[in-house]
């Protein structure tokens, strides 16, 4: 398994016989280096799409023409955009799960909201979510955009994730002490990875907070494009 910090949110996750884009936001993130998009985006197999936020889903739309994959999330916009915008997309809800090839992904509750700008103001785009990602005996817990919540002892009892991407910037998520928090109270994680951090001034810029705080498991923090082997 091989997972790659795009910056901020974004992931490419290449798992099983799949290659993931996970709400790969690219132009316009000020924590990608331009010049490294076509590696980034190569080989994928399909996008992740946890909610409509421009800093998830950026030119999601774009990749996913370009390399003909599928958009996988909230049925209500990605049906949307099946229809409009000449994709093909993967559209599920929480609770329900998809199969990708040889990886299952389940979408699971996440606390945040969901929505596209557009010139008459904002556009529902379908619930907040994170995701699941299992294949071969291992799971990954992408935790989108939320806050602690109680469902997450509930994902630890159904799913069992070895691995947390946990979203970790606060103001719009968690803060660093919140995620570890929800590390500590609910899950068994051998791994943790921050996101959601270091892109804004606005947001956390150092995840040693969460380091500290979790002396027992394996916090990795990655720079923007390096690839860690688990």
């Amino acid at each position: 398994m091989k997972i790659t910090w795009l910056g901020h949110s974004g992931f490419r996750i290449e798992i099983g016989n799949q290659i993931l884009l996970v709400d790969p936001w690219l132009d316009g993130n000020p924590a990608f280096p331009d010049d490294r998009r076509a590696e980034a985006i190569a080989g994928a197999t399909a996008i992740l799409m946890s909610h409509g936020h421009f800093d998830h889903t950026g030119d999601m739309l774009e990749i996913a023409r370009a390399l003909e994959i599928p958009v996988v999330g909230s049925f209500d916009i990605v049906s949307h955009w099946e229809a409009a915008k000449d994709i093909h997309g993967v559209g599920f809800n929480k609770g329900g799960t998809v199969q990708l090839g040889d990886v299952k992904v389940t979408m699971v509750h996440a606390v945040h909201s969901s929505s596209l700008g557009t010139d008459h103001g904002p556009m529902y785009a379908g619930g907040e979510a994170g995701f699941m990602i299992a294949q071969g005996g291992r799971t990954i817990y992408f935790s989108g955009d939320t806050d602690v919540m109680m469902d997450m002892e509930l994902f630890q009892d159904l799913h069992h994730p070895e691995i947390g991407i946990l979203c970790c910037g606060g103001h719009f998520t968690m803060d660093m002490a919140r995620a570890a928090y929800a590390a500590k109270r609910f899950f068994t994680f051998k791994t943790v990875i921050p996101c959601h951090y270091k892109t804004f001034p606005l947001l956390e810029q150092s995840a040693q907070p969460l380091v500290d705080a979790l002396p027992d498991v394996d916090v990795k923090t990655p720079e923007v494009m390096e690839t860690l082997t688990l």
